[in-house]
C-alpha cells in the first residue's frame, strides 16, 4: 500500500484579533506557537481547514 501525501503548513501570523473559528481551525490543525511547521495527511479535510484560514497559514513547497 502507497503512503499518504503529506502536506507541510506554516502559521505564519497571529490569530489574536480573527474571530473564534479561525482560532479553532488554527488550533485544529495542530498549532501552537507562530512560526510552526507541521506535518498532515494531504486529505480534503485539511485543505479545507487551510482554505478557511489562508491568512494565517501558508502551505510549503517540498
Amino acid at each position: 500500500m502507497a503512503k499518504p501525501k503529506k502536506i507541510r503548513i506554516q502559521y505564519y501570523r497571529s490569530a489574536i484579533a480573527t474571530p473564534t473559528k479561525h482560532k479553532l481551525v488554527v488550533k485544529g490543525l495542530g498549532f501552537t506557537h507562530l512560526n510552526q511547521i507541521v506535518e498532515r495527511e494531504d486529505t480534503e479535510s485539511v485543505r479545507g481547514m487551510v482554505k478557511a484560514v489562508p491568512h494565517l497559514v501558508r502551505i510549503l513547497e517540498p
